[in-house]
């Protein structure tokens, strides 16, 4: 029996080097244009469209016969599906693939990330690992529903005009944010989004990230880790790497980071950096 594990687009995997993985396209849709993400759409077309446009995009949970082809195709050859998606309070993707998997019990598994873009990855990425070592698919089902506790997704966005765009905040509040350079500090939270704190500017910021990175418990560098920036340039990512040496230069000799896309860069724009890891206790 071989395991295969199926993830949303929310995951940011945008290159897919293995047989055993599968990513559903989430949609977004400008100016009534929808748009496949990472098919049609890739991470820099989407920020290109973003900054020109007026009004925010939209984006569209999975339907659950989109989950139930992916699922189809793996039961056909015999194999047993994990899927992982997006947080379920966040998106209806999570209940779109519970629907899809009832009709295939005991040969598709549904676990909530309770987490989004490169801390859902991290997930994904474990997932893959327990496979290769050879877990079986309940085994595999059942740590990741424990050690998911234990992911932390802490980033640092550099405007608040998308969250005001959004609805998120008043006018008034941004307005007074971005006159005062507030870059706000979040985190996911038993699947929600939370605000953690605020600095002033983003030196001030990259020591509040890091201050909550060395407060969470410490990073298991044995599982997967991710670095994600939201935008066109990695220039403050890069930046925030070398002010942050100090946690990870002794463990391992360079750090993976890819782009954030449309799902959640919608809501919190150009120039957000994210950081996601397994605690250590």
């Amino acid at each position: 029996m071989h395991i295969q594990i199926i993830t949303d687009s929310s995951s940011d995997i945008t290159k897919v080097t293995r047989s055993d993985l599968t990513v559903l396209p989430m949609k977004i849709t400008f100016d009534e244009e929808e748009y496949l993400d990472g098919v049609n759409l890739s991470h820099k077309e989407f920020y290109e469209k973003l900054v020109e446009c007026d009004t925010l995009p939209t984006t569209s949970q999975i339907p659950p016969y989109e989950f139930e082809e992916a699922i189809r195709k793996v039961t056909a050859s015999g194999d047993v599906a994990i899927i992982i998606t997006l947080s379920g309070k966040l998106s209806g993707t999570y209940q779109s693939a519970c629907i899809a998997a009832k009709e295939f019990e005991g040969r598709a598994f549904v676990v909530d990330s309770e987490n989004a873009t490169v801390g859902e990855r991290a997930l994904v990425e474990y997932a893959l690992q327990l496979k290769d070592a050879g877990m079986a698919p309940r085994a595999i089902v059942e740590k990741l529903e424990a050690d998911k506790k234990k992911i932390r997704l802490i980033a640092l966005l550099d405007t608040l005009e998308y969250l005001k765009k959004g609805g998120r905040i008043s006018k008034t509040v941004a307005f007074a944010g971005n006159v005062l350079s507030i870059k706000p500090v979040v985190g996911v939270v038993d699947g929600e989004v939370v605000m953690l704190g605020k600095a002033r500017g983003s030196k001030q910021g990259n020591n509040l990230l890091a201050q909550h990175i060395k407060t969470s418990g410490g990073i298991d560098f044995q599982k997967p880790y991710f670095l994600g920036y939201t935008g066109l340039s990695d220039t403050l990512m890069q930046k925030y790497i070398i002010d942050s040496e100090a946690l990870w230069k002794e463990h391992v000799e360079s750090l993976p980071v890819s782009t954030v896309g449309g799902t959640i860069g919608t809501h919190v724009g150009p120039g957000g950096i994210a950081v996601a890891f397994f605690t250590l206790s």
